[in-house]
């Protein structure tokens, strides 16, 4: 029998997750509330660590250099606030903690591509298919409002775009 934790865990898990690697490119958006106004920010760079992976506590650690400064952010894969991740390239690395390009620049800080199916990568599981489809199916359509006048047709729009100037 699961204990009360186990279950709140696994009913906030996401189903689509996204496999990432160290060694990956990826862009990750996310959720950031300014005052009253939410959204979603890009944050692009080298994953240098993976941990935990399979669980509920799945985490990465993302890092670029801006402005010439190295920034490192840590995201939690199954967080209401990661709305995407999106693997951009797979590179080939040995280890999974990357604590040496930190101290690399430059063309020495290039790691090796591997070829890969991006769309494979980042789609959705066929599992999850259906329920996106089934609440897509939910929402009602809204209609747009009855135009008085009917649209031009092909020729009469044709016509005017061919109009000679005078």
């Amino acid at each position: 029998m699961p204990s009360v934790i186990e279950t709140i865990n696994n009913a906030n898990m996401k189903a689509n997750v996204v496999p990432v690697r160290s060694g990956d490119i990826v862009r990750v958006h996310q959720k950031v509330r300014e005052g009253n106004k939410e959204r979603v920010q890009v944050f692009q760079g080298l994953v240098i660590k993976t941990s935990k992976r399979g669980g509920h506590l799945n985490r990465m650690t993302v890092r670029r250099v801006a402005n010439g400064v190295g920034v490192e952010k840590s995201f939690l894969m199954h967080s209401p606030l990661v709305v995407k991740v999106e693997v951009t390239k797979r590179s080939k690395v040995r280890r999974n903690y990357l604590t040496y390009m930190r101290d690399l620049t430059g063309k020495a800080a290039r790691l090796s591509g591997v070829d890969f199916d991006r769309a494979s990568v980042n789609a959705i599981p066929e599992e999850v298919v259906p329920e996106v489809v089934a609440e897509a199916e939910a929402e009602p359509a809204i209609e747009a409002p009855a135009a008085s006048e009917p649209a031009p047709s092909e020729a009469e729009a044709k016509d005017e775009k061919v109009a000679p100037k005078a």
